[in-house]
Order: structure tokens, then C-alpha cells, then sequence
């Protein structure tokens, strides 16, 4: 049985545009699962630890039937894969992935916590989530579309058009 994943990308070392390109194509790889849609670029400002390069993020939609712990494991890999080196919380990256939402599963289990818990806070995340799925539910929180306004504040610029897959 299938399920519908988002996934959130960022990176904001060596060349992040690519870099976001190259773990897309290697999520649309990743076994049982199928890249649906992806969408704009977007750049942000960094967040906590804000003395750093500015980020590209995007959102990707996957169908996957991978569980939530495998393919959290697979995106660990990609990113791993794409030099991700974790120095500290917030730190600059050459590439970040997060699963946002699996489904309509709430989930709490060591490293794996579904819906991402700060999702709803970020622009980065909302913006892109919404466009290639205005109508998305956060479980447990409501319309993904609801929390706009909350993130009105936070600067935000669409670089590149998404596109629909397959």
C-alpha cells in the first residue's frame, strides 16, 4: 500500500540550486516510491543560526511504499550522500531533507516525529507545501493553508517555477 509523502529540501552550501536538483532526482530513484510533483525554488534567509548564505528550499511530493522510518533512512542517505555534515543545530548545509507529512500519520518515535513539528512555522516550508498542494491538512494542526498569514513576516522569493511530474 502506497502512501503520499512531502519532503522538504534546503541547502545553502556550494551551489544549492543543484544540489537540490541532484536529491530530487535521487528521491525519484528511491525504491517503491514515485516523484509526483515538486515545486518552485524559493530563497529564504537562514533561521536560528542566521550568520550564514541564504537557503534554496523546495517541497517534493512522493508516493511511496516505503514505511516513515525507511524512507526517513533513505533521505539520511541522500543527504549523506550530498556531503551533509552536521555541526551544530542550524548550521549551514549543503543539502537538508525533511519529512514533513506521511500521509495523515502522526508519528513519535525516536529520530521521527510526523508532522514536522516547526512545518507550520516556516515560510519556507509553507509557501512551496501549498503550492503543490493548496488544500494539504497538517494532522493534528489544520489547513497547511491557514498558517500563511502567521509566516507573513518572513522574506521569501520564488527563484524557479515547479513543475508536475510523470
Amino acid at each position: 500500500m502506497s502512501t503520499v509523502a512531502f519532503i522538504a529540501l534546503g541547502a545553502n552550501l556550494g551551489q544549492p540550486a543543484l544540489q537540490l536538483q541532484h536529491a530530487l532526482d535521487l528521491l525519484a530513484k528511491l525504491p517503491q516510491s514515485q516523484l509526483l510533483q515538486q515545486s518552485s525554488f524559493y530563497s529564504s534567509s537562514a533561521v536560528g543560526y542566521t550568520d550564514q548564505p541564504d537557503f534554496i528550499n523546495a517541497v517534493a511530493k512522493l508516493k511511496t511504499c516505503l514505511s516513515a522510518a525507511a524512507l526517513l533512512q533513505a533521505m539520511l542517505a541522500i543527504e549523506a550522500e550530498c556531503g551533509r555534515q552536521r555541526t551544530f543545530q542550524d548550521a549551514p548545509r549543503t543539502l537538508d531533507l525533511d519529512l514533513l507529512l506521511y500521509g495523515d500519520a502522526q508519528i513519535r518515535q525516536d529520530h521521527l516525529i510526523v508532522p514536522h513539528p516547526r512545518m507550520h512555522q516556516r515560510a519556507f516550508v509553507l509557501h512551496p507545501l501549498t503550492e503543490i498542494s493548496p488544500d494539504i491538512f497538517i494532522p493534528g494542526l489544520g489547513p497547511a493553508s491557514a498558517f500563511l498569514p502567521l509566516v507573513a513576516d518572513q522574506q521569501l522569493s520564488v527563484l524557479t517555477a515547479g513543475k508536475p511530474l510523470g
